[in-house]
């Protein structure tokens, strides 16, 4: 037997190819920059983004640029290695794989530039992106020289993204740096958050003022004043202004030595939508980017206090609970994939450590007297809607009888329709005082779609001999006839839009041809019928509006100020 020891060897060039492709989001360069920025332990950082003519055509330029403490010769390879971190080690930093900044690499050339006590480092690499894609590392060019700058690091890509820049814009990117970097991160809300004074400089493609100068902190709403307050302020919206929030550190159950914080903000909508302006709602037209509450909004898991990954179903019960709040879990033993867009590497022990304490501080606060209070807000509310909704639709009702046509019979008031219920309460009426006025009788109605009735021809014919048929309810007759002929008797309705001689067909696409006799020659009253020479079977179309005045003489007129009626 020939044994031997074998060493694997990695496709070097693969691997930086893998882990430059690896950040799907293209705004991800922008996280990795403020990251390096802040574990650089900065106070400025300087975000530019802009199309520069380079051999002649637009080329998208990211600028970098921060005061930290700059960069010696072996930091300056390190940024360049894949998988070489210098701050490995070190728990005070974000970065620790040496993955981050290979994302540079989708471009055309990288520029950095570094100052550190007095020394000045270029690293400059072209066509870095063509390189690996032909097969080759990167040749990387590194010059040192002397020189009185202050410490700090600037770093210019260009052609980043094969010059797709359409993500770029300003707006854009300050809504993804206030909530997935460590610029935006959760931990502001903490007394000992040692970076509040870090200020971030951004100039997006879009912007042609100076750079907007961003505060240190992901933004939350001021918690509300009292109940009876939002109540009296915002009346029907008080509970789109509604803000509480609930800050917990909890111990894990079989992980005790780990502990995560949570924050859970319950937020109103008006609330998200004054300090959210990338939110889409109605009337609204919002930036290129804008995405949906139910799209953004919700449980957070977070590494370095920087959200990382979206489990509302971790807290959800009904269906949506999650619009109604921003929640965030840190706990800095999440690990990260490489690109930093999930923490699907950590151990599923310890995962499910975390959604149990997860599920058991949601409960905790849907029962507690915060969750209860936007629950009876939005109570009060429906109430409050419901009252007035009623005082308007009383309104609108004496308003309506004040403008009714009414008619007399036999001491009757009868009140003309305005729809197709009003139809079947005059019929309803009119067949009771004079039960012959129409030739069958109802034996069933349904109210389901419209209105119809099933008839029999007369009122002494017993069910089981009877012959049945429909008549159907409308207020107006028109030519879209949304039934049957079949069955058909006949048609109530106070008016019609149909001519004489005009045809209309059914549900079967069967035609039948209005036919409108005027009075005369025995015939008391205008008839309307509905035929078809191949079918003896007629449909008697009753136009209240006529059949009432020539046949009973009941003629509607507006009502008077002294109706008692």
């Amino acid at each position: 037997m020939n044994t031997y020891i074998y060493e694997p060897i990695v496709n070097e060039t693969q691997e930086f190819i893998e882990i430059a492709n690896d950040f799907a989001n293209p705004l991800d360069i922008v996280r990795e920059a403020i990251s390096n920025s802040y574990d650089a332990k900065c106070s400025n950082i300087y975000l530019d983004f802009s199309v520069v003519q380079e051999y002649g055509e637009s080329t998208f330029k990211i600028s970098i640029e921060d005061d930290g403490a700059g960069m010696n010769e072996n930091q300056m390879k390190a940024f360049f290695d894949l998988g070489n971190s210098t701050r490995k080690n070190d728990k005070s930093c974000i970065g620790e794989k040496g993955h981050g900044t290979k994302v540079y690499f989708n471009s055309k050339k990288i520029i950095v530039t570094s100052h550190q006590n007095n020394r000045k480092i270029v690293g400059q690499v072209e066509n870095p992106y063509y390189e690996l894609h032909s097969g080759k590392k990167p040749k990387i060019s590194i010059s040192l020289s002397d020189e009185i700058h202050s410490d700090g690091t600037k770093i210019e890509i260009l052609g980043y993204n094969s010059n797709r820049r359409d993500k770029f814009t300003h707006d854009n990117l300050r809504d993804y740096i206030l909530w997935f970097t460590k610029h935006g991160s959760i931990d502001i809300l903490y007394e000992k958050c040692p970076y509040k004074s870090i200020k971030l400089h951004l100039k997006g493609l879009d912007r042609n003022e100076e750079a907007e100068t961003i505060e240190y902190g992901h933004i939350f709403p001021k918690e509300s004043v009292t109940l009876e307050e939002l109540l009296t302020t915002y009346d029907a919206k008080a509970p789109d202004y509604y803000c509480k929030r609930i800050k917990k550190a909890v111990c894990l159950k079989n992980h005790p030595e780990i502990k995560i914080q949570v924050i859970f903000s319950i937020e109103g909508k008006y609330l998200k939508y004054n300090y959210n302006n990338m939110l889409r709602r109605p009337g609204y037209t919002a930036p290129s980017g804008s995405y949906t509450m139910q799209e953004r909004y919700g449980l957070w898991l977070c590494k370095d206090f920087i959200p990382i990954q979206k489990k509302n179903e971790w807290v959800t019960l009904k269906g949506q609970e999650f619009t109604r709040f921003q929640a965030f879990i840190n706990c800095q033993e999440f690990k990260l994939t490489a690109n930093r867009g999930s923490v699907e590497n950590t151990p599923s022990e310890l995962m499910l450590d975390i959604e149990d304490s997860c599920k058991m501080i949601f409960k905790e606060i849907i029962e507690s007297d915060d969750w209860s209070n936007i629950d009876w807000l939005e109570g009060e509310v429906v109430a409050s809607q419901t009252i007035e909704k009623e005082k308007k639709n009383f309104k609108w009702r004496l308003d309506k009888i004040k403008k009714a046509n009414i008619a007399k019979y036999e001491n009757i008031i009868l009140i003309k329709p305005n729809r197709e219920s009003g139809v079947y309460s005059l019929f309803l009426i009119l067949s009771t005082l004079k039960k012959d006025l129409f030739p069958f009788s109802i034996i069933d109605y349904d109210t389901h779609e419209g209105i119809d009735v099933i008839v029999k021809g007369d009122s002494t014919t017993p069910l089981s001999s009877a012959r049945t048929f429909y008549v159907e309810f409308k207020y107006s007759l028109e030519n879209n006839f949304n039934h049957a002929f079949e069955n058909l008797h006949s048609i109530i309705c106070w008016d019609t839009k149909i001519k004489h001689d005009e045809e209309v067909t059914d549900l079967n696409k069967e035609s039948r041809r209005m036919v409108i006799i005027q009075p005369g020659n025995g015939i008391q009253y205008t008839t309307y019928w509905l035929e078809n020479q191949r079918k003896q079977h007629r449909i008697q179309i009753y136009v209240l509006k006529d059949f009432l005045k020539q046949k009973l003489n009941i003629d509607f007129r507006p009502r008077h100020s002294d109706d008692t009626v």
